[in-house]
């Protein structure tokens, strides 16, 4: 499939538009979806196409209802949340506030190791590898039954996650690190987008102890209210039949002048312990820092959920994302 082979993958190819519609071809089973979606949010194309924000001149009005302005006086009307323990009713009001909140010690130190140790396993057996980025292992819960029921699809995480975009959620994919990523500071709703925007939600689970010197996460709370940046924000490079050789980081170099005009938005370090899960808002600005001491780890698995009945696409490559399976399952 060419999409996995793109995972490793550097060259022109991954440059042309043509080569995505092919793969949509390829994988039109888990496109079928969009074909009603795209009548309802008035979009006159083919579920093959190219997609991005510029075939939406107005976003529907339909925003997760914590991104609206009412949101806090909302919550406190919601049986849902009434029926919380207060701890828990503070955490879901930061989401509001800062875009984000955590978990702390949500998964066991047997079930971190377990996991762990999965990772290794599949890599000695070939069953996992890391994309181009020589750090990310993609949608390891293709390969390992644990990662899939006990990290990615645990229904308590479901059933929060969908509370808090206020629909189901549809688990779409996961990221396996060994090392941090050192990535510069970012937002997902770049690479995974929705139409309304702020459909999508991610939980960031460490598998050990996070130390300063081994590529910490750090994220800006409050962030997420930022506007969204789409490619037509920035120097993307894209043509009608090509995506910009230098479109992530003249994307990045976009993100970095908007935190300089945000000064009130102050960077925060995540030194997470074994277990802690963070779960963060669709554009909420964060990233890994510096690897500063040779071969440290900072084991951690990331997984990404979409809502149900939304458009979803990928802004940055200006693909239909492949929706493989459905809600909750």
């Amino acid at each position: 499939m060419l999409q996995r082979l793109f995972q490793k993958y550097t060259g022109f190819l991954r440059s042309l538009k043509a080569v995505y519609v092919l793969n949509n071809l390829l994988n039109i089973r888990f496109l079928r979806r969009n074909r009603r979606l795209y009548q309802r949010y008035g979009i006159k194309k083919s579920i093959l196409s190219p997609v991005g924000s510029a075939d939406f001149q107005q976003h529907h009005t339909d925003i997760p209802w914590l991104d609206r302005p009412d949101a806090c006086e909302q919550l406190e009307r919601r049986p849902a949340f009434l029926a919380m323990p207060p701890a828990m009713q503070a955490k879901v009001r930061q989401f509001v506030t800062d875009g984000y909140f955590i978990l702390e010690g949500f998964y066991s130190q047997a079930q971190t190791d377990a996991l762990h140790a999965e990772v290794d396993r599949l890599l000695e057996a070939g069953r996992a590898g890391f994309n181009y980025t020589g750090r990310k292992i993609f949608n390891l819960q293709e390969q390992s039954r644990l990662a899939d029921e006990q990290f990615f699809r645990h229904p308590h995480i479901l059933k929060m996650l969908s509370f808090l975009l206020g629909k189901p959620v549809i688990p779409f994919q996961s990221l396996s690190f060994i090392q941090g990523s050192e990535q510069r500071a970012h937002s997902d709703s770049i690479h995974m987008t929705t139409e309304p925007p702020g459909y999508l939600i991610a939980t960031w689970t460490a598998l050990e102890d996070c130390l300063p010197d081994s590529g910490a996460l750090f994220y800006y709370p409050g962030s997420h209210r930022l506007p969204y940046i789409t490619s037509a924000d920035y120097a993307s490079g894209n043509t009608r039949f090509t995506i910009g050789e230098n479109s992530n980081r003249q994307y990045e170099d976009k993100v970095e002048a908007v935190l300089r005009e945000h000064p009130e938005l102050e960077k925060k370090v995540f030194l997470a312990q074994r277990g802690d899960v963070l779960v963060w808002h669709a554009n909420l600005v964060h990233g890994g820092g510096p690897i500063t001491r040779p071969g440290a780890t900072r084991r951690s698995f990331v997984c990404h959920y979409f809502a149900e009945e939304v458009i979803c696409y990928h802004e940055m490559s200006q693909r239909p994302a492949l929706i493989k399976k459905a809600a909750g399952t």
